[in-house]
């Protein structure tokens, strides 16, 4: 969602941050098995046939659409198996799985089993209002799920199971001062570094447009060796929506610009793993820009994975807000590193 304004965390929430508190043992709540609409996208800059977009090459997209009530608002994934099964969660309180297809010349074909359930809280019961679940960042490793949240700002884990997803059992701490997150520019952005990297594959969260006294999107290392804040030069006026780390050890993050007058822009930025240091100012290049000329919309969700034939894939999604104006997209690069 693009809205402004600024809160204070709860005083009592932020003295049992980075405790681990067991699951609550109370049934999940029910899964609904809806079915997706997907139209193929066979061209990114509309009208043309162009693949190559800088280093990014277009393999192919899908348009989603459902009758489901609850269908939408997709604000972050990643994949469970490589370009295959996937995990996310939405920015109105939803967990959702299901499993991207191909065809027979690897573009997307389609979405199958695609399946929503409600979050619930640390008691079990289901979280109905939006700003207590204002899911926007995910990060995935060894079966655990760490969801950044925004407006109630925290960042959980809960372990993942595609029948039944519980409460958190744990929270932590993101290290960045409640003070300087704003209501909904919170952490857009939560991924793993590398596992053999400078930050052995600790939990990195950058937030939307949380900003410090010169300018720059707070971030922070939530785990690792090297725990401790950082922030992202901002460039022009674009805001972080995810991001995922190369196999190179660099950031790749997706940034998303809207103005009333000429609509929604969207770029990814590659920036420099050495950069993601305690006290540092991380930046790195532009590496494509896109704006209503092209297949997009309100791009919120990034994905980085390696195809079967070894080609270093970024996948995209946007968040549709619900609204008939917008659109759920899933788009797909190949990134090629000469």
């Amino acid at each position: 969602m693009i809205l402004s304004g600024r809160c204070a965390r709860r005083t009592l929430f932020a003295c049992v941050l980075a405790c681990a508190s067991p699951a609550v043992a109370v049934p999940g709540t029910p899964v609904e098995t809806i079915e997706i609409s997907a139209r193929p996208i066979s061209q990114f800059h509309i009208g043309r046939d162009e693949t190559r977009f800088g280093p990014l090459e277009f393999v192919g997209g899908l348009e989603m659409t459902s009758q489901a009530r609850d269908f939408g608002a997709l604000s972050a994934f990643r994949f469970l198996k490589p370009g295959s099964d996937f995990i996310g969660v939405t920015d109105t309180g939803f967990w959702f799985f299901g499993t991207i297809t191909h065809d027979a010349d690897r573009r997307p074909s389609g979405v199958s089993n695609f399946r929503l359930q409600q979050m619930v809280d640390a008691s079990g019961r289901p979280i109905d209002r939006k700003w207590e679940a204002d899911a926007e960042g995910l990060a995935v490793r060894d079966g655990i799920a760490t969801v950044g949240f925004e407006r109630d700002q925290r960042v959980a884990q809960f372990k993942i199971d595609p029948d039944n997803m519980k409460a958190p059992v744990r929270q932590l701490d993101y290290q960045v001062p409640a003070e300087e997150l704003r209501q909904n520019r919170g952490f857009e952005t939560v991924t793993h570094a590398n596992a053999y990297g400078q930050h052995a594959g600790g939990l990195i969260v950058v937030s939307e447009r949380s900003l410090d006294e010169a300018g720059n999107v707070y971030a922070a290392i939530i785990e690792g060796p090297h725990k401790g804040v950082f922030t992202v030069r901002r460039d022009g006026d674009f805001d972080v929506t995810d991001g995922a780390f190369l196999p190179d050890g660099d950031l790749l993050l997706l940034e998303r610009s809207f103005s009333i007058a000429r609509g929604v822009k969207m770029r990814l930025r590659r920036i420099y793993g050495e950069s993601v240091e305690k006290g540092a100012v991380a930046d790195g290049p532009v590496l494509m820009e896109a704006d209503m000329g092209y297949q997009i919309d309100n791009m919120e969700g990034l994905d980085v994975w390696t195809r079967d034939d070894g080609a270093l894939m970024v996948s995209l999604i946007s968040d549709d807000n619900h609204s008939i104006l917008q659109r759920n997209l899933y788009l797909e690069f190949i990134l090629h590193q000469d």
